[in-house]
């Protein structure tokens, strides 16, 4: 059993008429959380289910809490989720539906992370939501599967958040044998962690989290997605919050699929035609979904960012 499907791989006429290229849409909001997070979230729940790990403990308020609470269901395990106190209440009605017990605790999830690990007992499996090397094996299947199409892409687009996406795709590209496969990472202003950590050469932590796109929110990537940055061709990009919210506005009317800005600001570079894909004649975007996000959300903030 896994606790991922296989999503469909769609071409996209409306962004290919905009930004002048072959676009191709890994539509991961069809998995069913919400997000790309059921396959490495589903591989390592489903490993330390076999282990013996009776519950299931998650720090995220967002997409990979969505994931461990899904894979608990599926796998008949209690699953707890600490979420921090931005976790919207959308959010945490999706947990509870999904059967999760929800602790709230922490500005920010460092601080939701800590006290999640500190209530770990000795039959508890903790999964962490972005930095574990089974997770990002999960991911990779992403990639697997686009390869299985017989689509090999100049470029691959995906937002970056902990890096834990990233680190799957790189995997996947180099088990496909697509090492010199380029990909785009991209991050919101304000939620720009891998693209301080580029500048300056070194893994940095930022202070806070400004950017609305809150599952991009880490304020420090993992160790590994700052290593593909010296071992990869990998190009950071930010975008505005502004532009990431358009794209979601957009890709609703075009694509009739809602997602969140985080997956907006990947989207917006094939919306705004953006240099960045220049070299390129075809590029995939992974379209990493979001079950938080509401119709009423993107409004508002549109309305509040002009």
């Amino acid at each position: 059993m896994t606790l991922h499907i296989a999503t469909p791989l769609l071409d996209s006429p409306a962004l290919e008429k905009i930004s002048g290229r072959k676009i191709w849409l890994k539509m991961e909001s069809s998995q069913p959380s919400g997000s790309f997070k059921n396959r490495g979230v589903g591989l390592v729940c489903e490993t330390r289910a076999a282990e013996g790990a009776k519950r299931f403990v998650s720090s995220s308020g967002g997409n990979a809490g969505l994931a461990v609470a899904y894979a608990g269901r599926r796998l008949g395990l209690p699953v707890v989720v600490f979420v921090p106190q931005t976790a919207s209440e959308r959010a945490k009605a999706l947990l509870r539906l999904e059967g999760a017990e929800v602790v709230v605790h922490g500005p920010s999830w460092k601080e939701t992370h800590e006290l999640a690990l500190s209530r770990l007992g000795p039959e508890d499996a903790f999964i962490h939501p972005f930095d574990d090397p089974l997770l990002w094996q999960g991911h990779a299947t992403l990639i697997d599967e686009v390869a299985a199409a017989g689509v090999k892409p100049d470029a691959v687009i995906l937002s970056v958040g902990g890096g834990g996406l990233l680190c799957g795709i790189v995997e996947g590209l180099r088990r496909n044998g697509w090492a010199d496969t380029p990909v785009l990472a991209v991050e919101t202003q304000g939620a720009d962690s891998l693209a301080r950590s580029i500048a300056e050469d070194r893994r940095i932590e930022l202070a806070e989290i400004t950017s609305l796109a809150t599952t991009l929110g880490a304020k420090q990537v993992a160790e590994q997605a700052f290593a593909w940055t010296r071992a990869h061709d990998l190009r950071s990009i930010v975008v505005s919050d502004r532009a990431a919210v358009s794209a979601c506005r957009r890709f609703l009317e075009d694509h009739r699929t809602l997602v969140e800005p985080a997956c907006g600001a990947s989207l917006s570079l094939a919306y705004d035609a953006s240099p960045a894909l220049a070299p390129f004649a075809s590029v995939l975007i992974v379209v990493c979904g979001g079950a938080t996000a509401t119709t009423a959300q993107l409004e508002d903030w549109a309305a509040k960012l002009g």
